[in-house]
């Protein structure tokens, strides 16, 4: 076995043939894989903010995850532009390898880092939460309200549970991309065990989770992925609850890209305008704060209002300076706060995000996350289409429930349904998710535990129009029975 690296090359999986005059690296590899996956277009039609948004300006989940692989491409650019040594080693030549690796691995994360959230943005992994946690006897029982008598039933352990009433799109983002993503080998995209690595934000699993460190406050894995994990630990040297250094970069990025871009959508939706954050900004720092922020972005204003613009013009103008203007300062944040604290990343001693500290980035990515949080996240628009996910999600749920759970033989999850809707719903299943569920050889895992993992699967990984017309497919499926059995007995 090759000494363990925090930057290894190795795959689970044999390396696929290829190419003979391909002269991709291994990371590039990773990231061309990625870009071209199912998962990556799903996210162009799945909630950033603002569900089930017209306005093509707006940001989906895509747009999102495309700019946090910009920014965090970008913070590792000029760390190493800036202090060309700085993630190397003794080693000249391995030192080139890794500057050219940092900027691909980072770009890879980026973009798969949002990979595993449900439709509805982060209502939908609370709607999936709150369903599980309503149906927690489905833990212990073969079915609802009775006792488990079947000699192929087991109760899913304590431990594993929380994979489900704690479900976490990150750790869902590992299992698309090492399981469920449709390749000819049985490790997923068969990426990298450092881009792996990098990607997991919480590396720690769900029954592990702890608030006093920024790498445990959530999971990033369930137990159907413990094997893997156990590998990319083997292969990089890296320890439960340790953080890849890398993984502390697109963790800024996307409070960067949130905290700025949100708000921007804000602006572009209506809800408010240009001069209110600026409005805001300044009864929040003083003019020099932030390399004279407020200052510099008074100047901008004043120089779109003094052209001879149109006011669609002058606003769209006033935009772009906000955006360049605050992105800039938290990116030169995020990076300083990086290159100061780089002993304690690399040791695994920090604790707190790039973003989370008191540096006066920080305070401004906090601000900016608070005022998006009054004024975009809690509009009434927005709570309405969350409300609307909330109930497609949970009725999805409760059908597809039904079709997994409602078959002929417990012990043979491929064996017929027990009712028309039943196979009807099944059949809607994703072919690779059924796939994965008939034919695990997880001999670890209790059934029940693979039984309500591909209910998480399936929902997990809809987008929000797939959802919506699912809901209405099932929803006139029932109204059709109804007026049947109605029609019938009269």
């Amino acid at each position: 076995m090759s000494t363990p690296s925090i930057w290894s090359t190795s795959r689970e999986s044999p390396p696929r043939s290829g190419s003979t005059v391909d002269v991709r690296t291994a990371f590039e590899l990773d990231y061309d894989r990625l870009l071209f996956s199912t998962p990556v277009r799903r996210l162009a039609d799945k909630t950033q903010v603002f569900p089930l948004e017209r306005n093509d300006s707006v940001r989906t989940r895509l747009t999102h995850s495309h700019e946090v692989a910009n920014l965090a491409k970008s913070i590792g650019t000029r760390l190493i532009r800036t202090y060309p040594m700085f993630f190397g080693t003794s080693d000249e030549v391995h030192t080139d390898e890794i500057r050219n690796a940092v900027p691909i691995i980072l770009a890879t994360i980026g973009l798969a880092h949002d990979l595993g959230n449900p439709p509805f943005g982060h209502q939908g992994e609370v709607a999936i939460r709150h369903w599980f946690i309503g149906h927690q006897n489905l833990f212990t029982d073969l079915q609802p309200g009775s006792s488990a008598e079947n000699k192929d039933f087991s109760s899913v352990p304590v431990a594993q549970q929380t994979d489900f009433t704690k479900f976490e799109g990150n750790a869902q983002a590992l299992r698309l991309v090492t399981r469920l993503q449709n390749t000819s080998g049985p490790s997923g995209l068969n990426l990298t065990a450092a881009t792996l690595a990098a990607l997991m934000k919480y590396p720690v699993a769900s029954h592990q989770t702890s608030d006093s460190y920024a790498a445990t406050k959530k999971h990033g894995y369930f137990a159907s992925e413990a094997d893997v994990v156990e590998w990319i630990r083997e292969e990089t040297g890296l320890s439960a609850g340790q953080r890849h250094p890398l993984t502390w970069i697109m963790e800024a990025s996307d409070d960067i890209a949130y905290s700025v871009l949100d708000v921007e959508d804000a602006i572009k939706k209506g809800l408010i305008s240009a001069e209110d954050v600026l409005a805001y900004l300044r009864s929040k720092f003083e003019p020099d704060d932030l390399d004279k922020l407020i200052e510099q972005l008074t100047a901008d204003f004043d120089r779109a209002d003094k052209d001879e613009y149109s006011l669609s013009r002058v606003r769209e103008i006033k935009v772009g300076y906000l955006r360049t203007r605050l992105i800039d300062r938290l990116v030169t944040g995020a990076t300083n706060a990086y290159h100061e604290d780089r002993d304690a990343i690399f040791n695994h001693g920090r604790k707190q995000p790039l973003l989370g500290s008191d540096s006066e980035a920080s305070k401004l990515c906090e601000s900016l996350k608070k005022f998006a949080r009054v004024h975009a996240y809690q509009s009434t628009g927005v709570l309405r289409l969350e409300l609307t996910g909330s109930i497609v999600i949970r009725t999805l749920m409760d059908a597809m429930w039904e079709a997994i759970s409602e078959r002929e033989d417990f012990s043979k999850p491929g064996s017929r349904r027990l009712s028309p809707k039943a196979a009807y719903v099944y059949s809607l299943i994703s072919d690779s998710y059924r796939w994965h569920f008939e034919r695990s050889d997880k001999k670890n895992l209790a059934t029940r535990y693979k039984e309500l993992q591909l209910l998480s699967d399936m929902i997990s990984g809809m987008t929000d129009g797939y959802a919506l017309d699912l809901y209405e497919k099932i929803q006139r499926h029932d109204e059709r029975i109804l007026r049947h059995a109605s029609s019938s007995s009269s």
